[in-house]
């Protein structure tokens, strides 16, 4: 499968995602409010946010494959940026009812986060092979230089994800090292690629929510939960099939601009199914 392939699945997987979150959720909250049995519409509820799992899987992966390969690092970022600002709206409208909902933040948060994260990782990697490569080797000072580097390093990417968590930006803390995780795994093997990103799911999610909901649930009850997040896994599947190649590209501007303008769309038909 080529970039462009992996792209659209991407993209069909998320809208059935948010279908599911917003406008099937609207149905079933409105059958449940004329006293209708909900029990059957919830299972499909659920079924379709499993198959939305796979979504941001694939956008992790791709996210780091265009690190990779763009040719402008501050352009990339740059496009995450303003997507991000001009996707807010449409998701507090989708997800909050509201035009702006402070609770929450966009998927493009998080991929300007896992971008950004990856950027400092790397030019901070150059200079450490430039002080490795350079004569001072050994000296009390190039010992300095290089742990101070690698503080840099780490802690940027920590940033990163403490800035997801308190943003509550989708996905908080677990989509930037998803992001970062296919990145520093891009040149091993796909169950070396799999282990690692279903470990951050898992975790990452189960960590969050520990952090958002201690006291009112238990650990446990919570560590079921996050499980569904595993059905991402299945992403690995067109991932295992990826070929390197770019494929057939759409415009920039549709790429990006699907996700304000799909989640505008499913609010508008919530609306109308809700009644206005």
């Amino acid at each position: 499968m080529s970039n462009a392939v992996i792209k659209n699945i991407a993209y069909a997987t998320m809208f059935i995602d948010h279908f599911y979150a917003v406008v099937f959720l609207t149905i079933v909250r409105k059958c449940a409010a004329a006293g209708q049995e909900t029990e059957r519409l919830m299972q499909v509820y659920s079924a379709g946010r499993a198959v939305g799992r796979i979504s941001f899987v694939l956008f992790a992966f791709l996210a780091a494959e265009g690190f990779v390969y763009t040719r402008s690092k501050g352009k990339y970022l740059g496009r995450l940026a303003m997507f991000a600002v001009l996707s807010e709206v449409p998701f507090d409208l989708a997800f909050g009812n509201k035009v702006i909902d402070p609770s929450s933040q966009n998927i493009f948060f998080t991929l300007f986060l896992g971008v950004l994260a990856m950027t400092a990782w790397e030019w901070s990697g150059r200079n450490i092979r430039m002080f490795y490569q350079s004569r001072h080797t050994g000296d009390v000072c190039w010992r300095i230089c290089v742990c101070l580097i690698w503080g840099v390093r780490l802690g940027s990417v920590a940033l990163c994800c403490a800035a997801a968590y308190i943003l509550h930006t989708d996905y908080k803390y677990m989509g930037v090292l998803l992001i970062f995780t296919f990145y520093v795994t891009r040149r091993c093997s796909l169950p070396f690629r799999a282990v690692p990103a279903g470990i951050v799911m898992l975790l990452g999610i189960w960590s969050a929510n520990c952090l958002r909901y201690a006291g009112e649930y238990s650990i446990e009850y919570l560590f079921r939960f996050s499980l569904r997040e595993l059905y991402g896994l299945f992403a690995f599947v067109p991932i295992a099939l990826y070929d390197g190649t770019r494929g057939r590209q759409l415009p920039k501007a549709v790429c990006y601009g699907f996700y304000p303008v799909h989640l505008l769309v499913l609010h508008g038909v919530a609306r109308l199914v809700a009644g206005g």
